[in-house]
């Protein structure tokens, strides 16, 4: 009897068993894995760059540069200088419009770059791009300054640009004419009320000679028992020579051969 055990449990039904311990799917360290593998993927979507979009290069054959016309402007009350643009094209394409744009002078390749000109850009298809090199100066951006039109009828672009007027110098006071010279004896002009007398030039001394240089020459004195001509007196006429003798013509030979009486002293 002792060498035959049984037991009870074994004569029932098979019942599935049952393990002590969680799945590893269910962990708790493998959700927190999942939760940094989903984190990690989102990060790196959003960093990664959106797909370009290529945009199709449209190729059309040109037919050559537009007529245009250039005028130059000057403004005398605000001293303001201003250029209009005007550019034909007969042969646009239907529904399109011109267009320009500014570019700086170290953007082009055509000419040595000039830090005192920018470039105007004009392009409409299928007309070549045209450019005019104009001042670098600043751009009145205002409405009433800066406007572009486009005439369809016409088919003209205008356009006028309007640069900033220099900076203000200080204005030189006007140059009055000098006074009219005084005749000696004559009356000096009258002064008009609230204006100063004009004032008269400075004396300025002679110039001494330079040291070492001899004395100036003086006229020789006259000889002795002579007198010097007195000088005339101011406004006398000048002392003229006397004039020359007049000549006088033999006289006719006189009845019986004497000779004609001489002639009366000069007075």
């Amino acid at each position: 009897m002792l060498n035959h055990v049984f037991c009870d449990l074994s004569r029932g039904p098979s019942l599935p068993l049952v393990s002590m311990s969680t799945p590893a799917p269910q962990g708790k360290r493998h959700q927190q894995n999942l939760a940094k593998r989903a984190a990690r993927e989102a990060a790196e979507k959003a960093a990664a760059p959106a797909p370009q979009r290529r945009v199709q290069i449209k190729k059309t054959v040109k037919i050559g540069r537009p007529g245009y016309r250039v005028t130059k402007q000057y403004d005398q009350d605000t001293r303001q200088r201003s250029l209009l643009f005007q550019v034909e094209y007969p042969e646009i394409e239907e529904g399109s419009r011109p267009r320009h744009r500014f570019m700086s002078a170290y953007e082009q390749k055509v000419e040595t770059a000039d830090k005192n000109y920018q470039y105007l850009l004009f392009a409409a298809e299928p007309y070549e791009v045209i450019a005019f090199k104009v001042p670098n100066s600043e751009v009145v951006k205002q409405e009433d300054f800066f406007y572009s039109h486009w005439d369809p009828d016409a088919h003209t672009y205008s356009m006028q640009i309007v640069f900033k007027a220099p900076k203000e110098q200080a204005a030189a006071p006007p140059l009055l004419p000098p006074p009219p010279p005084v005749l000696p004896g004559a009356a000096p002009p009258p002064v008009m009320p609230g204006v100063p007398p004009p004032i008269p030039p400075p004396m300025v001394p002679p110039a001494a000679p330079p040291s070492g240089a001899p004395p100036p020459r003086l006229p020789p004195p006259p000889p002795q028992g002579m007198v010097p001509p007195a000088a005339p007196p101011p406004g006398a006429p000048p002392n003229l020579p006397p004039p020359p003798p007049v000549p006088v013509p033999p006289a006719a030979p006189t009845a019986g051969g004497l000779p004609p009486p001489p002639p009366p002293p000069p007075m």
